[in-house]
């Protein structure tokens, strides 16, 4: 098997890196973390539209639907250039968003939890937007995590235990506090947890959802996190039409899910793309402070020689190249599998890193790589602020161990 990547690959690769070296390069980068207090971090509007122009957001979305017509696979090559160059913003929602868009969750299309928005409506033309750009989107997950740049969003992603919905972001910010932010570039707001419409009712207008028709037979749902040991997962109808052409498996015979992934609702779909999304990104920002630490050791001179010349600095730089390697193939390997616990794996991976590695840099550039000057610091507060969105260490580890456990209990 070929486990290189093809020429497309390479070639899209390359040309968002050439896009945010022009469009985004370390001056842009700094006038937004400079310029943080003055103007809130706020997304820049040109910049999103170029960024949907050229297809960022709408590479997952079919061709016939003014897409690109590209997988899961491709959206991490992307991303991961994204966080190479700390791109600031709520990318993962908004091209979730996109993607969702065009894949028969307006009214009329989808299951009963994908219908979370009228075609036509106002949050029909940003769910619209999305695609090209036009409409910023973060997301809101039930559990009461933090959100990000949610003053420069136009709508707000909210997931719930099964259903998904896009309400106004203005609605969200009413009831938002917001909270010192470790990284400058990404501001950040805590809001109560939001739970999504219940079946049956409307959820902001919408078309009311359906329930399961009586006396259906329950069908499994994974496992949830944190339950007891010992105790019954509870059952729900898993939505295996909810995101279209994103591959979804088949059932077998006894009308179990076969995989992992069709085996939960849409909102877990959702919740784990998003974390592979942001592992992309921290894969970039891993790789990146390699690049940093090798070109600050080479260039710095200590007793007359570079200090690369020193065994303890070839050592931490050789380590970092491990880490990041490590975890990028994790990740390339999640984004065609699309496996819970391969995701899991990569979130974790790409999570140490990010972090392990922008520490290490700044080991490597000593005391200057404290300074606000420096742009090492950056990587290692986004690093921060992305291991705790959407799965953290100990949410993949559970993932993890609960995928061994059942694996061992299909042997005995």
């Amino acid at each position: 098997m070929d486990f290189q990547l093809t020429d497309d690959q390479r070639a899209l690769k390359a040309g968002m890196r050439e896009l945010l070296e022009r469009r985004f390069p370390r001056s842009r980068l700094r006038a937004a973390v400079d310029g943080e207090a003055e103007r809130g971090a706020e997304v820049d509007r040109e910049l999103w539209r170029e960024l949907g122009a050229a297809g960022l957001f709408a590479l997952r979305v079919p061709e016939s639907a003014g897409g690109v017509g590209l997988g899961l696979p491709e959206a991490v090559l992307a991303f991961e250039e994204a966080g190479r160059a700390l791109l600031p913003g709520p990318l993962a929602a908004t091209e979730l968003t996109a993607h969702l868009s065009a894949a028969g969750w307006l009214a009329g299309g989808g299951s009963a939890a994908g219908r979370w928005v009228a075609e036509g409506s106002a949050a029909g033309a940003l769910v619209a937007g999305a695609v090209r750009g036009e409409a910023v989107v973060t997301a809101l997950d039930q559990g009461g995590a933090l959100v990000e740049h949610l003053a420069s969003a136009d709508a707000v992603l909210a997931l719930g235990a099964t259903a998904v919905e896009v309400i106004p972001a203005g609605a969200v910010a009413r009831s938002a506090e917001s909270i010192r932010s470790v990284d400058p570039a990404t501001p950040l707001h805590r809001t109560a947890p939001y739970r999504t419409a219940p079946h049956g009712a409307a959820p902001h207008g919408a078309a009311p959802q359906r329930e399961a028709p009586h006396g259906a037979a329950p069908q499994r749902e994974a496992p949830q996190r944190g339950a007891p040991h010992g105790t019954a997962p509870t059952r729900v109808a898993p939505h295996r039409t909810a995101v279209a052409g994103a591959g979804a498996s088949g059932t077998g015979a006894s009308g179990a899910a076969t995989t992992g992934v069709a085996a939960s609702g849409p909102a877990d779909r959702l919740r784990r793309e998003a974390a592979l999304l942001t592992a992309a990104q921290q894969l970039g920002s891993a790789s990146r402070t390699v690049e940093l630490a090798v070109e600050h050791a080479k260039r710095r001179t200590q007793f007359g020689r570079p200090i690369g010349a020193f065994q303890a600095v070839q050592h931490l730089c050789a380590g970092m190249l491990v880490r990041a390697e490590s975890a990028r193939s994790v990740v390339y390997a999640a984004a065609v599998t699309e496996e819970p616990g391969d995701i899991a794996a990569a979130k974790l991976l790409a999570d140490e890193a990010a972090v392990r590695n922008a520490r290490d840099c700044l080991q490597v550039h000593g005391g200057m790589g404290f300074t606000w000057e420096a742009d090492v610091h950056l990587h290692l507060k986004r690093a921060w602020v992305r291991a705790g969105q959407w799965q953290c260490a100990a949410e993949a580890e559970e993932e993890l161990a609960a995928g061994l456990l059942s694996t061992v209990g299909a042997c005995l």
